[in-house]
């Protein structure tokens, strides 16, 4: 039987004691004068719990930023917890807020957490994929419990806990006395003072490191370090294969750090950051082609693979943000159609979010991972041309074909002109930014610029393919939506449209900061800092 919990938010004072017998005597003290403190502690069990931390051999958990555990507690379900190891510290004190998930099981081995069918469950699936949970230690705690209330109603707990560290099953690694104060956000500021009565009367200080982390401590662990490929930094006398060596780093360890979250699917910021890091690889191996490894370009397929996967998400989430948005815009009676759309796009959203972990998962992406990883870490670049000499061709190139794609934009040019511009739009950009460190930031007034085209023409390219998802759901699924629902998305369409010859018309304004003496001036410096060319010497 498995039962979820409510709470995602936790919010707890932490406070280190070497000796819980005088905090024990200020309780005492403070539930006899009960009547005189806004906030009653009363008295509770003496819990006896024991917490396996769970993590993957390669520690996906953790480097994604989370902790595991599963709780096993005398005449009580366990009950799985999945926290933040990042947590607010308002004042830096001893009060810390972090997001918390719990789900009851009914499991005995600690790895049947990734089993569960609750939230928890859901999220380690998603994190560990096809890797198996191993147990890190076992965290034992002898726990006294006093509830808080206000007024007769719950105000949260003061915990004094006496733990021990142990190895699964094994030896001592260290124990930790810790007051724990744990109140609900309606009641934080009523329970505030009395934790800093508490603090001063017993001499507590605020706990600099989790539970968590105190047993990566005892047991010479250490947080799972971030994934590092070689050399980032790009300096003015550095070749071009270096630069396009330093960008493919950046890019591939935000890809990597980003992963996690995508897994996630709480946070739609992380598997979007994920998706621009897929493609300004693609735009770097596609740039820089004749100057990286070329098992770096036989990869680039693999990106279009991946970028399509996350895209498909990343579509249905803007997708449902705009959705968001119409429907608080519309009149009420709209609004219950537009939650039928909705269940849909959620479904959608359900099924391309299963593929793209199936493909996260999959033995090429591990395989995709492993080979670029390598490349990156065994090449240097150092045997290509200067950065400096390279870098102004690269550019004109790159704004070249954006003056070819702006020819074709007309009052009458169809969407995929306008698509085309944005990619146009968007190498040029990438372009400027992976070899602004050439020029001590001379080009990120050109960068600014192309941002504003790039999101102008962002939103057009949203509202074209939000046309054709109604398009076709009202072709294949008009029966099922109602003709009601199908009338409404005809009316959000139009709205679509309407903004799409907005966008038309502000193109050509937002088109011309990238042209004339702003550009020329940008050339201008690129060519001043290209070094000259030194002349062959004659044969002897």
């Amino acid at each position: 039987m498995e039962a979820p919990l409510e709470r995602d938010t936790e919010i707890e004072w932490q406070l280190d004691a070497h000796d819980l017998r005088p905090v024990l005597r200020w309780v005492e003290e403070a539930v006899a004068n009960n009547g005189s403190n806004p906030v009653t502690i009363g008295r509770g069990p003496t819990l006896n719990q024991v917490d396996t931390y769970l993590d993957t051999a390669d520690r996906r958990i953790d480097r994604a930023g989370y902790t595991v555990r599963l709780r096993k507690t005398p005449r009580r379900p366990s009950e799985a917890t999945l926290k933040s190891l990042a947590s607010e510290r308002p004042g830096g004190g001893a009060l810390r807020i972090r997001m918390e998930l719990g789900e009851q099981l009914d499991v005995e081995e600690p790895a049947e957490v990734a089993h569960g069918k609750g939230p928890v469950g859901q999220r380690v699936r998603a994190l560990v994929g096809s890797q198996q949970l191993v147990p890190l230690f076992e965290v034992q705690t002898r726990r006294r419990v006093f509830p808080l209330s206000t007024d007769g109603k719950p105000s949260g707990e003061l915990l004094l806990d006496e733990t021990t560290f142990r190895e699964p099953g094994g030896r001592i690694l260290g124990r930790l006395r810790r007051v724990e104060v744990e109140a609900p956000q309606e009641a934080v500021d009523l329970v505030g003072p009395l934790v800093d009565s508490l603090q001063i009367g017993c001499g507590l200080q605020p706990a600099v490191l989790s539970k968590y982390e105190t047993a990566l401590v005892a047991s010479g662990l250490r947080r799972a370090p971030s994934e590092s490929f070689g050399l980032i930094a790009v300096e003015a006398g550095d070749t071009i294969g270096q630069v396009g060596l330093a960008t493919l780093r950046r890019q591939f360890a935000i890809l990597l750090a980003k992963e996690p979250g995508t897994r996630l699917g709480d946070d739609i910021e992380a598997l979007h950051d994920m998706r621009v890091a897929s493609r300004r690889l693609r735009a770097a191996l596609s740039l820089l082609a004749d100057y990286l490894p070329a098992e770096a370009v036989r990869l680039k397929p693999e990106l279009a693979w991946l970028g399509q996967t996350i895209g498909a998400v990343r579509d249905l989430d803007v997708q449902l943000v705009r959705l968001g948005e119409w429907t608080a815009a519309v009149p009420p009676e709209d609004r219950e159609p537009l939650s039928r759309l909705r269940a849909l796009l959620d479904e959608e959203r359900a099924r391309a979010r299963a593929e793209m972990l199936k493909a996260l998962d999959s033995a090429r992406y591990e395989r995709f991972v492993r080979r670029f990883s390598s490349m990156l870490r065994t090449r240097t670049g150092a045997r290509t041309p200067a950065g400096l000499a390279a870098a102004p061709d690269l550019v004109e190139r790159r704004h070249r074909a954006l003056r070819k794609a702006m020819k074709r934009i007309d009052g009458e040019a169809e969407p995929a002109a306008y698509h085309r511009l944005r990619i146009a739009s968007k190498r040029f950009r990438y372009a400027l930014e992976f070899l602004s460190e050439l020029y001590d930031g001379d080009t990120k007034p050109m960068v600014r610029r192309t941002v504003e085209l790039q999101d102008l023409l962002g939103d057009f390219q949203d509202a074209d393919v939000a046309i054709g998802r109604f398009r076709r759901l009202a072709a294949a699924q008009g029966v099922e939506l109602g003709p009601q629902t199908v009338f409404v998305m005809g009316e959000i369409a139009e709205r679509y449209r309407s903004s799409m010859e907005g966008i038309r018309n502000e193109v050509p304004a937002a088109y011309a900061g990238l042209t004339g003496k702003v550009w020329k001036r940008l050339l201008k410096r690129l060519e001043d800092a290209r070094p000259p060319v030194t002349p062959a010497r004659p044969p002897a």
